[in-house]
């Protein structure tokens, strides 16, 4: 080889001003990848481990203390500096920078709106990063879809496409100690033996006896406690409450300290519920706990209770964040929605009915029962 070739020099790879996680390599934008638990290139590969902190970092944040100071402890989340309201749905999308949206991951309506500066606010602490990647929640919708009947072919595309958006879902966990004062009565059943009479098969009157309860009531007052532990509160207004509940539980022991790193390629959502308001949402799912220890400390065989007073104390929170898939189609000009838990791939969705196939199987029973009844007159004759 000649020796006055020139030498090669290293290309110049140094990714543009402001872009977020650079790849040292080929300088495009790094996401976070499930299956690798790190941040990844989508175009060369690199790859970039996140060491997991535990939980030592996260901290119950006092309630009274941040309602007293709640303007100043307010700030935005690091690489989410503009939001925009989604023109359909009304979500609050918190646009990651540098990275343009074209559409709603709720509603799929095009987000026209010009993004303005975020709205500074209490911010996550805690996440439960992604788990399940695109692969697996498209896996796990299409066996969701195979135990459906009458599911319309639509559905079956979605799968094919796998037109799903990973976002980060708002939530509040509550801690409270509670104090419940309750007046009521206490119901104790008791049996007596009575005579009355009825008619026997040969329409003979006749005596007999049964066994009847009856209940004395007495007076019941007293007080009960519970400890309230990491009570979860969706804090968007996006998706339907009763969809979020059949994604199943959040493995909320899992939760690490917040790193902008895990939102990398995700969609994210502010708060649409308040600090106060989600507290409020947290008492009314206490409610029936409370309820069940009330009617269990008065006893006996049946209970009423009169009145009960709850007393909330030592009240802690935290601000967390959580991973969903959710892919939405139209049909017959409705929209429905389809949830994959980014965690456990726990699959909930609305799912609309194939008038054109529960008509064909109707006609085939029809048609069914019409041949069994040609068949039996044949015999017949």
């Amino acid at each position: 080889m000649p020796d006055d070739l020139p030498i090669a020099k290293p290309v110049n790879r140094e990714p543009p001003a402001g872009r977020k996680f650079p790849c040292p390599s080929c300088g495009a934008r790094l996401d976070f990848d499930p299956s690798v638990r790190g941040l990844k290139c989508p175009y060369c590969g690199f790859e970039q481990k996140i060491e997991s902190e535990g939980d030592g970092g996260i901290a119950e944040k006092a309630y009274d203390e941040y309602m007293d100071r709640e303007e100043s402890a307010r700030k935005a989340i690091p690489g989410r500096s503009s939001e925009t309201r989604c023109p359909g749905c009304g979500a609050m999308v918190l646009l990651e920078d540098n990275v343009a949206t074209e559409k709603c991951p709720f509603c799929a309506t095009h987000l026209e709106n010009e993004p303005e500066a975020v709205h500074a606010m209490i911010a996550p602490e805690s996440v439960l990063p992604f788990a399940v990647n695109l692969r697996g929640a498209r896996e796990a919708f299409t066996r969701w879809l195979g135990d459906l009947w009458f599911a319309p072919t639509e559905l079956k595309k979605i799968a094919a496409l796998g037109e799903f958006s990973g976002v980060y879902l708002p939530y509040w966990t509550y801690d409270a100690m509670t104090n419940t004062f309750y007046t009521g009565e206490r119901g104790e059943n008791y049996t007596v033996q009575e005579q009355y009479t009825d008619t026997d098969a040969q329409g003979n009157r006749v005596t007999r006896t049964r066994a009847v309860t009856y209940t004395n009531w007495y007076p019941a007052s007293g007080e009960v406690r519970h400890f309230f532990d990491d009570v979860l509160i969706c804090a968007s207004k996006s998706l339907p409450y009763d969809l979020l509940d059949q994604n199943g539980d959040w493995p909320v022991e899992k939760l690490e300290p917040f790193r902008p790193d895990y939102l990398s390629g995700f969609r994210t959502e502010r708060y649409g519920v308040g600090l106060k308001e989600g507290f409020q949402n947290a008492k009314r799912a206490m409610e029936s706990t409370i309820a069940r220890l009330v009617r269990r400390d008065i006893g006996g065989d049946a209970q009423r209770v009169h009145s009960q007073k709850t007393r909330y104390s030592a009240i802690t929170f935290k601000p967390l964040l959580l991973p969903l898939w959710v892919a939405v189609y139209r049909y017959h000009d409705k929209t429905y929605q389809i949830l994959v838990n980014g965690q456990t791939a726990r699959v909930a969705g609305y799912r609309p009915w194939s008038t054109m196939k529960i008509a064909r199987l109707v006609a085939l029973i029809i048609l069914a029962i019409v041949l069994i009844m040609l068949l039996i007159n044949a015999f017949q004759k």
